[in-house]
């Protein structure tokens, strides 16, 4: 599963790798289990849903 993120300030989205994804939960959500934040995105998202944490929105990468 490929994941787009893009900043409530930003106009384009891109793909971004698994590390920096935890990076940037990490940052919107301060000391909240990241990894247990991106698996639930993950689970949202798989649905088509696109769902945002902090400033930053996630959606699956579309073919």
């Amino acid at each position: 599963m490929q994941i787009q993120t893009q900043y409530n300030y930003e106009k384009t989205w891109r793909t971004t790798n698994e590390d920096d994804l935890l990076k940037i939960i990490e940052e919107e959500v301060g000391n909240a289990d990241p990894k247990g934040t991106l698996d639930y995105v993950k689970e949202v998202i798989k649905k088509g849903k696109t769902i945002m944490v902090g400033n930053c929105k996630f959606r699956e990468e579309k073919k």
